[in-house]
């Protein structure tokens, strides 16, 4: 754990101190610390709301005053057991009833494994640690919320209450956290999709299958429209490929059945005499295509490195309580690609890719990112990952020495890698600080000889090629859910959906308005004309609500010079242009990405 997590894993004990001494009776489950506070889990009769943190802060300030340190103690798997059928595990003392919960985590920690309590003040709980040295130095902190979860997250078992907190090391940071929920609350892409008339949602098509409106269709393609520039310079070539394939080709890659429970359904089909059914499913993802699409012809070292690209649409069943809005779907279009070389090239091809992140980060302002390195577990080869060490050692030893000579910001994480290789997933955090999932790189040295992807090298000898599998842009969902946040919906003028409106201050004045809009539609602008019998502050007002980039004013003066008066969005009034000046800057602007 880090310092922040350690201090509020050490909360969530003071928060079940202070819940004991309101209610004695109350049985605990786990309370660990996750990324945006903690929470804790307890079985308790009264149903605790949001009206009860007032009392439970109260406690909890007591507690930390009090300036309790925390005791670590190492015990036997018999005395821990012993403890918690006497009621002594997360209490304040011995119980008439056993700590049930913490009983059957300790019968479920490997023979091996040390087993060790802490104590601050009368309350004792199993817990692995770390702490602070004392409740004093937790700093700030604040309930949250409460919810409903299954012990151990099986419906199967009781259902509890979690109740969630955060706590920072001061005030201010605390204060500055709540300040930027606020805050996202505004940027929800969610409201602002609606507001902004982006994309929709219908029950009739289904859940997590958004539905993109004109506006935010544009979004994708600008998006699409970078992507291909970018990989057009880069040097990948540009594939498409069906959105469904046979059993056969998941199985080949090794989806299946592993993956089958993130996939739709599978459909039956009888393409053979005798009634033999053929079995299709929806492509939950690109890689295998492309890998035929490798396969479709003799390759050459030469030919290496080879870079397939596609914008292509994937679906995954994800579950109706885990779908959120655009940043999690059930239907996704991909910036995918897949890039096939040689372990000489490896490194050069690795680097590129990340420095086409940090390109992209640049144009849409995104100051604070982080790569997270994914490694495997030694102790899981052919469970949850490839049984192949060494090329696992190989691979890993590449990615990480490309992120060292880099100096990119990475952090490495054992046991999150994919099945077939090491990954990187790229953290981004929004103009408020808001952290995103984003994309990834990944390495893939055991699905291309399952589909017996093979080059001729110098030697003319077959080899089997390493597979980079990358997605800058993520998905176009996830990417435009984070960009709606990041921007507040304030685009810039390149990407947003409808960049001038012309706004007339009368009807004599259409024609010229008119004259206008044609010519930036002429140098394709996404411009549109206000011709309605509004007057002219309704006119602004309802162009900065749906926040256009730039507002050209046309009165008689400006017809009779030739000329325009601009108002933007971001800065207001910024008085008058000649219709070629404003042009060149529009421009300007588009060309350049500003």
């Amino acid at each position: 754990m880090n310092e922040l997590e350690t201090l509020r894993h050490s909360c969530a004990h003071v928060l079940a101190t202070a819940i004991l001494k309101l209610w004695p009776e109350a049985q605990f489950a786990a309370g660990p610390p996750i990324a945006t506070g903690f929470y804790y889990d307890v079985d308790l009769a009264h149903r605790i709301t949001p009206e009860d943190f007032e009392c439970l802060e109260k406690e909890m300030r007591k507690i930390v005053e009090a300036a309790q340190p925390f005791e670590r103690q190492v015990v036997s798997r018999e005395e821990a057991l012993a403890m918690g059928q006497r009621g002594a595990l997360a209490s304040l003392g011995e119980r008439s009833m056993p700590s049930r919960f913490k009983v059957d985590i300790i019968e479920h920690i490997p023979e091996n494994e040390t087993i060790t309590l802490y104590r601050n003040g009368e309350f004792t709980d199993l817990c692995a640690g770390p702490h602070v040295a004392d409740t004093s130095k937790i700093g700030a902190f604040r309930l949250t919320h409460v919810a409903s979860a299954y012990y151990k997250g099986d419906e199967k078992n009781p259902q509890l209450q979690r109740i969630y907190g955060t706590a920072f090391a001061t005030q201010e940071e605390l204060e500055a956290y709540f300040q930027m929920l606020e805050e996202a609350k505004k940027r929800d892409h969610r409201k602002l999709g609606k507001e902004l008339q982006l994309f929709t949602f219908d029950e009739d098509v289904g859940p997590g299958l958004p539905l993109w409106l004109p506006k935010g269709a544009v979004l994708i393609e600008e998006l699409e429209k970078l992507a291909k520039e970018t990989e057009f310079q880069a040097g990948y070539q540009r594939v498409r490929t069906p959105h469904i394939a046979r059993d056969t080709l998941y199985k080949t890659s090794g989806h299946l059945p592993y993956y089958a429970e993130s996939m739709f359904p599978p459909m039956e089909l009888e393409e053979k005499e005798g009634g033999e059914k053929t079995v299709y499913y929806l492509k939950a993802m690109n890689c295998p295509h492309h890998h035929k699409l490798f396969a479709a012809l003799p390759r050459s070292y030469r030919d290496l490195p080879l870079r397939f690209a596609e914008h292509g649409t994937c679906y995954r069943y994800e579950q109706s309580g885990e779908l959120m809005g655009l940043m999690r779907v059930r239907c996704m279009q991909m910036n995918d690609a897949h890039i096939y070389c040689t372990e000489e090239q490896f490194a050069s091809e690795f680097q590129a890719v990340n420095e086409m992140y940090l390109k992209y980060f640049k144009i849409f302002g995104v100051e604070r990112y982080q790569m997270r390195f994914s490694t495997h577990d030694p102790a899981k080869l052919g469970q949850k990952f490839v049984d192949d060490p060494i090329l696992w050692k190989k691979t890993e030893d590449m990615v990480r020495d490309v992120l060292v000579k880099s100096g990119i910001n990475f952090v490495e994480i054992p046991n999150e890698a994919a099945f077939y290789g090491p990954k990187i997933d790229v953290q981004v955090w929004s103009a408020i600080g808001r952290e995103f999932t984003l994309a990834t790189n990944q390495v893939d040295f055991a699905v291309p000889p399952r589909f017996g992807l093979t080059y001729t090298n110098s030697e003319n000898k077959k080899e089997t090629p390493l597979c980079i599998h990358r997605a800058p842009l993520g998905t176009h969902e996830r990417f435009i859910g984070f960009l709606i946040e990041h921007f507040a919906g304030n685009f810039p003028v390149w990407l947003a959906p409808e960049q001038v409106r012309i706004l007339p201050i009368s009807d004599k004045l259409t024609s010229y308005a008119q004259t206008i809009l044609s010519e930036l539609r002429a140098q394709d602008v996404r411009a549109t004309a206000d011709l309605s019998s509004e007057k002219i502050g309704a006119k602004i007002r309802a162009a900065q609500i749906e926040k256009v980039p730039y507002m050209v004013i046309v009165g008689n003066r400006e017809e009779a010079a030739g000329q325009l008066s601009l108002r933007s969005h971001s800065k207001g009034d910024e008085g008058s242009f000649t219709k070629e000046n404003f042009y060149h800057r529009l421009q300007e602007e588009i060309k350049t990405r500003k």
